[in-house]
């Protein structure tokens, strides 16, 4: 398992990235993940650096419906931890049981359909071409 640096334990640079994530998030609380990629400062910032522009940034994407690409994505890709702390934020912002079973039957969906698609290798109708 790697390290998880504390940010009493974390050098100046990283201690910076930890309270930028604070600032925010408007929490004290730094989660696993930040606290595993400190153990290579360039990784943690530019990690961190792109997360908060595609997740806290304005944009025409509300944040809950942001949470729920990103849990879509990680249940596809399987990744436990972000789909654990991806649905735990979703749930701050309002999602509900019956919103994240909609979201797995889409989730379902999707990933049964595409695998359709590429196993019949099944050509793009010209309309839908961009």
């Amino acid at each position: 398992m790697t390290n998880l640096i504390e940010y009493e334990d974390a050098s100046d640079e990283v201690r910076a990235v930890y309270d930028d994530i604070r600032t925010t998030r408007q929490t004290e609380y730094i989660n696993n993940f930040w606290k595993a990629l400190a153990n290579h400062p360039p990784t943690l910032r530019r990690t961190w650096e792109t997360l908060k522009e595609v997740m806290a940034s304005p944009g025409e994407i509300d944040p809950l419906v942001r949470e729920l690409i990103y849990i879509a994505v990680s249940v596809t890709n399987g990744c436990e931890y972000c789909i654990s702390s991806h649905t735990a934020a979703a749930r701050a912002k309002g999602m509900s049981d019956q919103v994240f079973g909609e979201l797995m039957a889409i989730t379902g969906a999707a990933n049964m359909t595409n695998r359709l698609a590429n196993g019949y290798q099944i050509p793009v109708d010209e309309q839908f071409k961009m």
